[in-house]
Formats: structure tokens, sequence, C-alpha cells
């Protein structure tokens, strides 16, 4: 009877998991069904009132129309561009330069380490202007650069920390292994501690892609010519347009598809970066 009611209790209490799981879950996706709801309304639907998430007939030519304008796709595809090139820039340059601070010994190591996570406390607010004026001086306005070129030098003293505080976690017989194989730090770093680093790399992607696609402040200060617009200042541009009523439709459609890849790189991920934040940190 003891046991019994031992596995009714358990049962319960995994039900009652289960269901504030599962409550938590549609908390959390009921913008993303606003947001697909809104996008296929009517403008007049739009703009009633009353809570309602579902159209009464969807209204497909809102992603028709989108489809059909060029500044979107060009738009699309800069975004694209900026981010492969920043992932392909900063996660190469972040992984070396977390493998030395983790697995070489260098004289003064420890205080550069402690000045790069001093920078953490600057706010990135009060390095814009004499960023801009540096771009400036550079010709770099008007151009991708000032967005994808600085991340092949290892910016982002959180991401650095968070590779560096995995790789550490790696035990050092592996590079006295592959030292007695006379394996060089270039082909340790490559061959055993980057593939074992995939989960921390993975989580690291996909925090720069998400911050990447998201990025509006950037584009908007460099860029300053429509044809190198990427899309969170396409879907800002729709929001300012001087139109009564507001096209909240429009605006939702181009939202949705601006989304559509952040919860792919997530999904594809996921098992990696759950796997990169258990594990990072656990070794100072």
């Amino acid at each position: 009877m003891t046991r019994y009611r031992f596995r009714l209790r358990g049962k319960l209490g995994a039900l009652l998991l289960y269901a504030l799981l599962i409550a938590g879950s549609l908390f959390f996706l009921f913008p993303i069904a606003w947001m697909t709801g809104t996008s296929l309304k009517t403008v007049e639907e739009v703009q009633q009132p009353q809570l309602r998430i579902l159209p009464d007939e969807p209204q497909w030519q809102n992603y028709s129309k989108l489809f059909a304008e060029r500044n979107f796709w060009r738009a699309y595809g800069n975004s694209i561009f900026t981010v492969l090139l920043v992932l392909i820039g900063t996660v190469s340059s972040l992984a070396i330069v977390a493998f030395s601070f983790s697995r070489l010994e260098w004289p003064g190591r420890n205080i550069v380490f402690a000045l790069m996570l001093g920078t953490l406390m600057l706010p990135a607010q009060a390095t814009l202007v004499p960023q801009y004026v540096m771009f400036y001086e550079l010709g770099w306005l008007r151009t991708f650069n000032p967005i994808t070129l600085p991340g092949f030098f290892a910016g982002g003293a959180a991401l650095i920390f968070l590779l560096r505080q995995f790789m550490m976690t790696l035990p050092k017989e592996m590079d006295e292994a592959a030292n007695l194989d006379g394996a060089n730090p270039l082909q340790l770093f490559w061959y055993v501690i980057l593939p074992l680093s995939r989960p921390a790399v993975a989580t690291v992607s996909v925090f720069l892609f998400v911050g990447q696609w998201n990025n509006l402040v950037q584009p908007l200060l460099y860029l300053q010519r429509a044809e190198l617009f990427t899309m969170p200042i396409y879907v800002a541009q729709k929001n300012n347009l001087q139109e009564s009523p507001i096209p909240w439709q429009d605006i939702m459609a181009a939202s949705v598809l601006f989304v559509i890849p952040v919860l792919v790189v997530f999904i594809l991920t996921q098992r990696y970066f759950v796997e990169g934040i258990t594990m990072t940190g656990s070794k100072g």
C-alpha cells in the first residue's frame, strides 16, 4: 500500500510538472501565434479592439505582396550576408583567443585576461562615437565593413570567457598526449580542442546569430544606403511609413519571415546549445 502511494504521488508530481511546462510553453509561444495571426488579417481586423488571434479568412496576399517587393529580398540577402561573415570571423577568432587563454602558458596571460574582462564594464553606448569617427576616417561608411570586419579581431569578452571556461574543463592530459605525438599548438587546437568544444562553439554561434540578425543600431549608423539595408531596418521602415492606418498586417508578415531563421538555427543547435550552457563554468 505504501509503495502504491509513492507511485501515485510520483505520477501526480510528474503530471503537475508537465502541466506547468505546457502552460509555460503556451505563454512563450503566444507572441509568435499573435504575430502570425495578425500577419494574415485584413486592415479592418487589425483595428478591432477584440483579442482575436486567428483571422476570419487568412489573407495570404499579405505575404504575396511582401514577396513582390524587391527591397524585401535585398534586405533579406544583406542580413544573411552580414550574419555569415560575422559568424565566420567572430567564431574563428574567439576560439583561437579562448584556446590561448585556456591551454597555452605565456607571460602576462592572467593580466591580459583580467584586462579583457574589464572591458565588460564598459557599456556599448560609450564606444559608439569613437567607433563612428574611426570608421569615418577609414572611409568605411556606407559599406558592410564596420559590421563584418571587427568580428575577425575577436570582439566580445563575454563570449571569449564562455569558450575559455568550457575549454578549461577538458583534461590537460590530452595536451600532454598530443605533445608526445609531436603535435604543435595549432594542431592541438584544430584536431583536439576545437572538435571537443563543439557544444560551446554552437552556443556562441547561436548568441552571435541572434544578436547580429536582430542588430539595428550598427546597420542604421553605418550603412546609410538603401541598397545595403538589412532586415531590422526594413521592418523599422515599414513601421515609420506615413500611412493611416499603420499596416500592421504587413509589418507582422515581415516579422514572421524575419523570425523563421532564428527558430530554425535554435532548433538545429538546441542539443549542443543546452550541453554548452550546462557544461560551461564548471571549472574556473
